[in-house]
């Protein structure tokens, strides 16, 4: 399958669906259209006993998202997808400002509702961003958000566990609290990825091809999420767009 055969919001669609296991509760959060399809498209093929939660549509299980919170601060939460202006080696993000003056910001943007508790209370967070440059990817955030890791004695379930971008994938190392460089993305080279990320790739040797969306994958995504998200209204106008879309010239 190549480069072409796929736009960014299907592969990363398909990517974050990798990481959600069967029998497990996993959620995003509002607004969150890529992680929506991927967690429908991970129900369909491979975690059929999942319990997927996303907020403000038609899948989730209550009518408050208190009762959402609730639910993460007991731990019973496997899996959270959540992004940010920024995002640094660290496993921190940003959703607050741009500036380090936190009293003059260059820019102040809305914050998240509660995604700073759920990223220390889910078992583990998969971090995204759609946009893979150095204003995104920096070396330190100007305003930690949401911290990637915490001191012994705070009380935290779990911490990133990934970072999905449209050019690459990044684990996390909880050992030394940093992201560490995976896989590179068709048509992408190693070079591509140091010239985009503002921060140091923590790699040692050679660096793989990420595998590629699958035409069973794909298939599913376009033929039973796309029609299924647009049904039910989850993000439907952005289905109808995405999926199924063409590949962007240079993508």
């Amino acid at each position: 399958m190549t480069a072409a055969a796929y736009n960014d919001a299907e592969l990363m669609a398909v990517l974050m669906a990798r990481e959600v296991r069967d029998g497990e509760i996993s959620a995003c959060g509002a607004l969150s259209q890529i992680p929506a399809a991927a967690l429908l498209l991970a129900k369909e093929l491979h975690a059929p006993n999942a319990e997927i939660i996303i907020l403000n549509t038609v899948f989730r299980p209550f009518h408050t998202s208190r009762q959402f919170h609730y639910l993460a601060q007991r731990g019973e939460l496997g899996l959270f997808f959540v992004s940010g202006v920024q995002i640094d080696r660290y496993g921190n993000y940003n959703l607050h400002q741009l500036g380090r003056d936190p009293d003059h910001p260059e820019v102040r943007f809305p914050g998240g509702y509660g995604g700073g508790l759920i990223y220390y209370a889910a078992r583990r967070s998969v971090i995204f961003r759609t946009e893979h440059t150095r204003r995104s990817l920096v070396d330190r955030v100007d305003y930690v958000s949401a911290a990637g890791s915490s001191a012994p004695n705070v009380l935290r379930w779990g911490n990133p566990s990934k970072l999905v971008t449209p050019k690459a994938l990044f684990g996390f190392d909880r050992a030394e609290g940093v992201l560490r460089l995976e896989s590179v993305h068709s048509p992408y080279t190693l070079e591509d990825i140091r010239h985009d990320t503002g921060f140091d790739l923590g790699m040692s040797g050679p660096i793989p091809a990420t595998r590629p969306p699958s035409a069973a994958e794909l298939h599913t995504l376009r033929e039973v999420i796309r029609p299924k998200m647009i049904e039910t209204g989850t993000y439907a106008a952005w289905a109808e767009k995405s999926l199924g879309a063409r590949p962007s010239l240079g993508a």
